[in-house]
């Protein structure tokens, strides 16, 4: 089979712009494929139209959001140059092993086969199965992110946000400065998770620009009297047809916060999906609880032909993908016959560099914002778990006393993962109840197996592909 570009990128984050720039900088035929209608990503989300528009949103996004822009415009002016074949609104619902790329674009479908394929596509929030987390009014803390970079709206009514890691502080920090009323901040980090942070911190200060933009965001929020509780247990959202408050316990006292809108965050993790349709090896992370691709140091999958750059080969953050996309995009270039091993190695040492001062941060933020039990397994039975069969907590336990072993054999007795998400939202937490319930360590469970399509088709789209 002919192909069609040398490289397809998945992606229009940091790490697909990246490495669809330094692909193309070394004369590969690269063609970029993206959900959205312009390049970003989710942490990078409406960068060209809010940087060109100089609407206030960018100060209250803040100057990591402004760092996006001159990525973008080096993106966008190589599509202009023609060196990067650009598709927006384009959704990959299929991936085969020799690397034909199947998408939908304005109502039809298409084909894309490439000699190298780079999967970027990021990260997507652990989901937080508490009681009362499918009420309306209740959504992940990204998502009410993302409405404010989109469309620079913020929720109606006292806010509460809830979970731990950077970003939850990040949001309640934006979400004030646009004006938003943050009822509460509720932390789940524990004093113990303090304590086993704490000898993560030397080897963290090599990164200290992080820990001082955490700190500065604390002191925002404290000066705005925003309440804050660490070391939360037993949240749940409490409401008849809608969120109406939150329900804690903070230093065993239960507590009632009144909240219209409640955000929810256990931090980021990979998004899988494409990786483990193709059949990729894949490894349990124990420090950030999740799955993530077996990568060599050049980003390679265990697929011939197959890499991976940034968050979805392991959470180290935007700065850090953009640095990963240039190695990907480098290796390309060597594998295609374009870079020799000693060009291709002085090219990526400075890349290497910069990227191992990123990830200095990552064991602190990783043992400091480990998710409680209480949210990985979640102990009310009631509490549902697969968002679209709407099951619950209790029922995957007693598929598990009737002999269930794993995800996919779970699919057969509750169709656990089968709804239009294709498990996205609840896959780690049925491996993480499965495991618990049966004594058994998650990565000896597994995982849902992944089959396409892994996003919506349409009917008359897939009836067009013989047309």
């Amino acid at each position: 089979m002919s192909a069609d570009c040398d490289v397809a990128v998945i992606g229009a984050g940091p790490a697909g712009m990246a490495a669809a720039e330094e692909a193309s900088a070394h004369g590969l035929r690269v063609v970029l494929l993206d959900e959205q209608p312009e390049p970003g990503g989710q942490i990078y989300r409406n960068i060209s139209t809010n940087t060109h528009s100089g609407a206030p949103i960018n100060d209250i996004l803040g100057p990591d959001y402004r760092k996006g822009a001159t990525l973008a415009r080096r993106f966008v002016m190589a599509c202009e140059d023609g060196r990067i074949d650009y598709r927006r609104d384009a959704t990959v619902w299929q991936v085969d092993r020799d690397l034909t790329v199947h998408l939908s674009q304005a109502g039809g479908v298409a084909d894309i086969h490439a000699r190298r394929l780079i999967v970027a596509t990021g990260a997507m929030e652990r989901p937080v199965p508490v009681p009362g987390w499918t009420l309306p009014g209740v959504m992940a803390a990204g998502a009410a992110q993302i409405m404010l970079k989109a469309a620079q709206a913020v929720p109606d009514g006292p806010v509460a946000v809830a979970g731990a890691g950077p970003l939850l502080l990040l949001i309640a920090r934006q979400l004030v400065d646009a004006g938003a009323t943050v009822a509460a901040v509720l932390e789940t980090t524990r004093a113990s998770d303090y304590l086993a942070a704490l000898p993560k911190l030397p080897a963290a200060l090599r990164a200290h620009g992080y820990l001082r933009k955490g700190v500065a965001m604390r002191r925002r929020l404290r000066k705005a009297r925003v309440p804050f509780y660490s070391g939360v247990r037993r949240l749940s959202v409490a409401g008849s047809d809608r969120a109406e408050a939150v329900r804690f316990e903070h230093r065993g006292a239960a507590r009632e916060i009144a909240a219209a809108t409640v955000l929810l965050h256990q931090g980021v993790v990979p998004n899988v999906q494409i990786t483990r349709q193709l059949g990729c090896e894949h490894v349990w992370d124990e420090a950030q609880r999740c799955w993530r691709p077996a990568l060599d140091d050049w980003c390679n999958t265990s697929l011939e032909g197959v890499a991976v750059a940034g968050d979805g080969g392991g959470i180290a953050g935007a700065e850090a993908a953009a640095l990963a996309g240039r190695i990907a995009g480098l290796e390309a270039a060597h594998r295609l016959g374009r870079l020799s091993v000693d060009d291709r190695a002085l090219k990526a040492a400075p890349l290497r560099r910069e990227l191992a001062g990123h990830r200095a941060i990552r064991p602190l933020l990783d043992a400091l914002f480990r998710p409680p039990r209480e949210i990985l397994d979640p102990p009310d039975a009631a509490t549902v778990v697969c968002r679209c069969e709407e099951v619950t907590a209790g029922a995957i336990r007693d598929a598990v006393a009737l002999g269930a072993t794993g995800p996919n054999q779970m699919k057969a007795y509750l169709r656990c993962g089968m709804g239009p998400c294709q498990g996205r939202l609840c896959g780690l937490t049925v491996s993480e109840i499965i495991a618990a319930a049966r004594g058994k360590p998650v990565a000896e469970t597994g995982y849902y197996r992944i089959r396409p399509p892994i996003k919506p088709v349409t009917l008359g789209e897939l009836a067009g592909i013989d047309a």
